[in-house]
């Protein structure tokens, strides 16, 4: 049985929670390996919309393990409150559906303050994080500091974790920032009651996983963010604070990577961003509002603007070499009906010379302009289709312009925000 990978193949926000939803109908799990609750996926099913922020998408069907890995950092009070508003709905009726790591670190009221001090002090430069604290999480797991929900088990190890690391943090933040320091007994007790809550979750995620594949269950593994926020191989430093790629998956999970058979890439059919940092095909004009206007383009945590451009090939290329894709997924084709005209960034222009990847260094990325390719548009209302063959002519060429250029196939193309509303070539659990 296969496992795969799905990963966002642009700056985030490419759809992967439809998606997949989509594929969790083949899975027997669905794991989460990275990021934190800065990451929302959005999922419409019957004209009602879900928002998810740690739980894994499968979360919407009911024989569906989901499992959040050691890779996350995890709020738990974001955890109980998704937890909560699930269960109200309907789901999440068996608490054995969800299992989240004993090695899972954990965001701190101290991470969150200090991810809003520092953005508030860069001002004009600041990277355009959440403000969720997940930078500071991860900085501490990185530094050894960290606290994971294993600690909580023994209240004594917890306490003296805390005394250790909130001194350090107090001096800091009165010192550095003039601010009042964090009360120890407050988040001592916070934390060993949420815990309590959150106990029956709590497991070894790694084994669980592995036995599942011991007995040849298909499992999906679920990113968050995209590719281009990848702290190793995104637009640094205007990344998140965590692998966003497919290897992710297997330190994120606990899996080895001969594990892995599929690694599919989301990709909408232009190009967003949320937040700061270099974006070569951004649009900050009539049509850029139009994509976002008819798009929805707003980020689903924090409701900001999503910067709006046509679809960037070289990041896509950038994609599928440090991921591994096997597969292309297309969304939001949906969007691009009524563009007389599309444009197709192929390279970048960096003054004589040309360029055929994405540049690491941010200087050159702020200064390079895009190459376009002019494709013809389609005027068709995408949304009923359910064929391929009904597609227009226009949108097939599309397809294929991006196919050659990656030499990748298109394996599921998305042409609205509800289930049902795809055309699926491959399916990668079949």
């Amino acid at each position: 049985m296969p496992n795969v990978v799905i990963v966002g193949a642009q700056w985030g926000d490419e759809g992967k929670g439809k998606i997949v939803d989509l594929f969790t109908e083949r899975a027997h799990a669905v794991v989460r390996f990275q990021g934190g609750n800065n990451a929302g996926h959005t999922l419409m099913v019957g004209g009602e919309k879900t928002i998810l922020h740690l739980i894994p998408s499968g979360i919407l069907h009911q024989n569906v393990f989901c499992i959040i890995g050691n890779g996350v950092v995890v709020d738990p009070q974001v955890l109980l409150e998704e937890i909560s508003d699930l269960k109200k709905r309907g789901f999440l009726k068996k608490d054995s559906q969800l299992s989240v790591s004993e090695s899972a670190h954990l965001i701190m009221p101290y991470h969150r303050r200090l991810d809003q001090l520092r953005e508030e002090r860069l001002a004009k430069d600041k990277i355009g994080t959440t403000g969720r604290g997940i930078g500071p999480a991860y900085e501490d797991k990185m530094a050894r500091k960290g606290i994971r929900f294993a600690d909580l088990e023994n209240e004594s190890t917890f306490r003296s974790k805390l005394e250790s690391v909130l001194s350090r943090r107090n001096e800091r933040f009165v010192k550095m920032f003039d601010t009042e320091p964090f009360d120890i007994d407050h988040i001592f007790n916070d934390y060993v009651a949420m815990y309590g809550k959150l106990k029956k979750y709590i497991t070894n995620t790694s084994l669980l996983v592995n036995r599942l594949m011991s007995k040849n269950k298909n499992i999906l593994f679920e990113g968050a963010q995209g590719t281009s926020l990848d702290v190793d191989h995104g637009t640094y430093p205007f990344v998140t604070s965590s692998n966003t790629v497919a290897g992710g998956a297997c330190t994120g999970s606990g899996i080895g990577p001969t594990f892995i058979d599929e690694v599919i890439g989301i990709s909408k059919a232009y190009t967003t961003r949320v937040g700061s940092g270099p974006f070569p095909t951004e649009l900050n004009d009539e049509t850029g509002e139009l994509l976002r206007k008819k798009g929805g383009e707003y980020g689903t945590t924090t409701g900001r603007p999503r910067r709006c451009g046509w679809l960037d090939l070289v990041v896509l290329k950038h994609a599928v070499r440090v991921n591994g894709l096997t597969g292309l997924v297309l969304t939001k084709l949906d969007v691009l009906s009524g563009f007389k005209t599309i444009n197709m960034a192929y390279a970048y222009q960096l003054g004589n010379q040309r360029i055929n990847e994405l540049p690491a260094e941010i200087d050159l990325l702020n200064r390079i302009k895009p190459l376009y390719r002019k494709v013809k548009g389609w005027s068709d209302d995408l949304r009923g289709i359910k064929t391929y063959s009904k597609l227009p002519n226009n949108l097939k060429s599309y397809i294929k312009r991006i196919e050659d250029y990656l030499e990748v196939p298109v394996i599921l193309l998305s042409l609205g925000p509800e289930r049902g509303e795809d055309i699926i070539l491959r399916n990668p659990f079949r």
